[in-house]
């Protein structure tokens, strides 16, 4: 239990303390601010806590975000004492890049920060690499981006929290979902001033059936040309076909995503999913022959897996030798079926994997793109997307950043637009329910209309 005198700084010791899982435990905290210095004082098992840090403070918006940025580093002072640190510290955000590029941008250097902020040096090292990586995309931000929604699933995974349900539970929606996306497609047109990347996303794109696939894809084409990023998340492997993978070529897509997770067959089978490694391998084979530029997908810390595990499916992936390959550590999400059964991921070996992906995929000359952090994430990891040399995917880099306005059509679709002289971001998000989604179309249509005009 929490009691402090600042109740807007609490959403920020919340953050810390249920990282150490500690909500039952007593904390009490008393914040105060003169001349420029940020004092808090914490009493937790008996043990008095007095930190004091300072900071020139300019407005009542640099004051409340550094009052949040100290008080959070006090709680994980102080409770790490007891319990051990993090590799993140007291980065409890999911965009570590972003707070780098905010340093950067205020003509610092972001180690320090993340050095006062208990930041692993290896992880500091991993930011570098990132936003090296991203050198020519980030600074050529502006535009826009547009994402697709496709919300079903031949299965639901244990771990997702996605409003996905499986396919035969739903499928009596897809033809009037589809027929809402194509309204939609049209009606953004007029939204996009400068098309950087179209992205198809799931769920699973590829479980529509092909001639409702092939309707999303022709409204694409009456509306935007010459697309230079086009990414379908084709998902799993069980519902790939030639006929699909021909038809998206034929429309232009230039990169595939392929899912398998695991290249385990035991883990594929405990996590709720329907195929198997050998279909992946399969489905892999198909869109290689297309030319598309593929992305794999993994997860460390499923069901059980050990390091052993983990390592085959990683070695199997990069013997495939795809453009991408993206390392996810396994999250507690809300909604998803794991959380029911687990309160907290206690995943052994879990930073050995991280650590093996890094060392195998910078040895086999792939370099970390993007990134991003989850709450409740098996030890505090991050999720990472490795990439060859020239071929990073501009759409994860601009939605992770925050750099682009994204305009979203689809059930659960969330559309930003960026207002960069004052610093801000507004969104819309449309119905999570599918039914409700089709139904509230119009308005749907008409206020994310006035979000961007």
């Amino acid at each position: 239990m929490l009691t402090t005198n600042s109740e807007y700084l609490k959403p920020e010791i919340m953050d810390v303390i249920r990282a150490f899982d500690c909500e039952t435990e007593c904390f009490t905290h008393y914040f105060s601010f003169a001349k420029d210095k940020y004092f808090n004082c914490i009493e937790y098992k008996d043990k008095f806590y007095d930190f004091e840090n300072e900071y020139k403070t300019e407005d009542e918006l640099t004051f409340k975000r550094m009052a949040k940025r100290f008080a959070k580093l006090a709680f994980y002072s102080a409770i790490s004492s007891e319990k051990g640190s993090f590799p993140w510290g007291a980065l409890t955000g999911i965009r570590p890049t972003k707070l780098a590029y905010t340093e950067l941008s205020e003509g610092r250097e972001f180690q320090p920060l993340f050095a006062q902020m208990g930041v692993n040096a290896d992880k500091t090292a991993l930011v570098e690499s990132v936003l090296s990586a991203q050198n020519g995309i980030y600074g050529n931000a502006g535009g826009q981006d547009l994402f697709i929604g496709i919300p079903f699933c031949p299965s639901k995974c244990e771990y997702c929290s996605f409003i996905t349900a499986p396919v035969s539970q739903t499928r009596k929606y897809l033809s009037s979902y589809v027929d809402c996306l194509v309204r939609e497609i049209h009606s953004v047109k007029p939204l996009v001033k400068k098309l950087n990347s179209v992205y198809i996303g799931g769920g699973t794109p590829f479980v529509l059936e092909t001639e409702l696939l092939e309707r999303i894809y022709k409204a694409v084409a009456e509306e935007f040309d010459n697309i230079p990023e086009y990414t379908v998340e084709a998902g799993r492997p069980d519902v790939f076909s030639e006929e699909k993978l021909e038809l998206s070529k034929r429309f232009g897509v230039t990169r595939i995503c392929v899912n398998p997770q695991s290249f385990n067959n035991s883990t594929l089978e405990k996590i709720g999913r329907k195929h198997t490694a050998e279909q992946t391998l399969k489905a892999f084979a198909a869109a290689r022959k297309y030319g598309f530029d593929i992305n794999i997908d993994l997860i460390a810390g499923l069901a059980g897996e050990t390091l052993s595990d983990f390592c085959n499916s990683l070695d199997i992936a990069i013997s495939l030798n795809p453009e991408n390959i993206t390392v996810h550590t396994l999250s507690l999400k809300s909604g998803a079926k794991l959380k029911e059964n687990v309160k907290r991921l206690d995943i052994s070996d879990i930073n050995k994997m991280v650590d093996l992906s890094r060392e195998k995929l910078t040895k086999a000359g792939y370099s970390p793109y993007y990134l991003y952090r989850q709450k409740y994430q098996a030890g505090g990891l991050e999720n990472v997307g490795w990439c060859r040399q020239g071929k990073a995917c501009v759409y994860n880099i601009n939605v992770m950043e925050e750099i682009t306005d994204n305009i979203a059509v689809g059930a659960n679709a969330i559309s930003k637009r960026l207002f960069g002289s004052e610093n801000r971001i507004e969104r819309y998000a449309s119905p999570k329910d599918i039914p409700t989604y089709i139904n509230k179309l119009d308005k749907i249509i008409s206020e994310r209309d006035k979000l961007f005009k």
